[in-house]
């Protein structure tokens, strides 16, 4: 097996999310307590049965990018501009100067879910096709009307891909590129790929994380109807419970999460700040939803690392808030890290930002070891039996400068990250 020596390390990171647009805001925020879920904005919510998200309100992309480049952001989804935003806050965290980056080793992965689209955007179509009865579409007028109400650029808004293609199109990346469309573990799988693509010598700068909002009408009626969400109307704040007995579903949400991810000597000869390194990666597939893909994901990153449960600070954990998922990553937890740290889960406080939850939630931890103090859960009053493990419930101080990062999907697919603090 070839042995790798290359090494890893955080130089820069950008993050938007409901409780702030930038990490030192974020970290206050959460250490603070204070919630990100709130009654939905961004579109009328009154004929859904969930009316509550952990939404972005103040978000513009056109102040994150130059003038001259505004233009380009028409033919992007709300999501998508969510991952412009997100590289060049990361960038300019990393204060890197683009002009002396070696374009071709400068490669970009972004985890990215399913876009859903603005719905006035295919009225028009849908009407044309309908012959005056809403909802049934006759496929035959479809294709001789329909299709030519449809923007010309429509499917360039909406492609899952568009999320990394933009952001190097953007900063004239030539280095590897890839998507990778695996739901609420993509943006973690995302940093994976790039922590190996360095490590093997074909890049020396990666943009890596995920950016989603599932605040959109289409995207809340399909998780309405096909997910596990909490319908807590009058209580939003505490809707989400990670582990905790009374939990009853998840809370959408949306944000981005990005980081400068840069070889070390490289990241030396340009004195950059480190935030930290990734020491280790793993990832698996839990086929059969007892835990054990996230028992083999975390023993495959503290192999790697070689990191023991017990040099850890604490477990950033997933934390889904739904009876199985819960039980499904405690399971996998106290079989990987017995003897091991506690627990936080930041959704009780974001919601569900989907492809973009890993990484926000990663910079969550890795601010903690930046500012020495470690946000706790929200909402975690009544233990579980079937979810034995120690939940971090209250802002304490960071005691050691490793933690591991958890990240699964609904469908099995688990994945594990282990970072440690800077500087090296």
């Amino acid at each position: 097996m070839a042995v790798f020596s290359r090494r890893a390390v955080i130089t820069g990171v950008g993050v938007l999310t409901p409780l702030g647009m930038d990490g030192n805001s974020f970290h206050s925020a959460l250490v603070a307590g204070k919630s990100g879920i709130t009654p939905i904005t961004n579109f009328d919510p009154a004929n859904l049965p969930v009316r509550f998200a952990g939404e972005i309100s103040d978000f513009d992309a056109k102040n994150f990018v130059d003038k001259k480049d505004r233009k380009a952001l028409r033919v992007m989804a709300r999501t998508i501009h969510l991952a412009v935003a997100g590289a060049q806050c990361a960038l300019n965290d990393a204060k890197v100067d683009k002009t002396k980056l070696d374009k071709t080793r400068f490669g970009v992965v972004f985890g990215a879910g399913l876009i859903a689209v603005e719905l006035p955007e295919l009225a028009e179509a849908a009407r044309l096709s309908a012959h005056g009865q809403p909802g049934n579409i006759d496929l035959k007028m479809w294709g001789e009307k329909g299709l030519g109400a449809v923007p010309p650029l429509w499917m360039l808004k909406y492609l899952p891909n568009m999320l990394a293609c933009q952001v190097s199109i953007f900063h004239d990346a030539q280095g590897p590129n890839n998507s990778i469309t695996q739901s609420d573990v993509a943006g973690l799988l995302a940093l994976g790929e790039s922590f190996r693509i360095l490590s093997r010598n074909h890049a020396d700068f990666m943009l890596t994380g995920g950016a989603e909002s599932k605040i959109n009408p289409l995207s809340m009626t399909r998780h309405c109807l096909f997910e596990d969400l909490s319908r807590e109307n009058d209580n939003p704040q505490g809707a989400s419970r990670p582990f905790d007995a009374t939990r009853n579903g998840m809370v959408l949400g949306e944000g981005a999460g990005v980081l400068a991810l840069e070889e070390l000597t490289h990241a030396q000869a340009r004195g950059a700040k480190i935030y930290g390194e990734v020491l280790g990666f793993g990832a698996a597939f839990d086929q059969k939803k007892d835990g054990s893909g996230v028992t083999r994901a975390l023993n495959a990153a503290l192999k790697e690392a070689r990191v023991a449960p017990a040099d850890l600070d604490h477990i950033n954990g997933h934390g889904l808030s739904t009876r199985d998922s819960d039980r499904r990553e405690a399971a996998g937890i106290c079989q990987g890290l017995a003897g091991g740290p506690g627990v936080i889960a930041l959704k009780a406080s974001l919601g569900n930002l989907g492809a973009a939850g890993a990484t926000v939630e990663l910079i969550a931890s890795l601010m903690a070891l930046e500012k020495g103090v470690l946000p706790g859960t929200r909402n975690y009053q009544h233990p579980d039996a079937e979810c034995p493990v120690e939940v971090i419930t209250a802002a304490r101080p960071v005691k050691k400068n490793c933690f591991v990062k958890i990240s699964m999907d609904q469908t099995g697919q688990c994945a594990a990250a282990v970072i440690r603090g800077g500087p090296l």
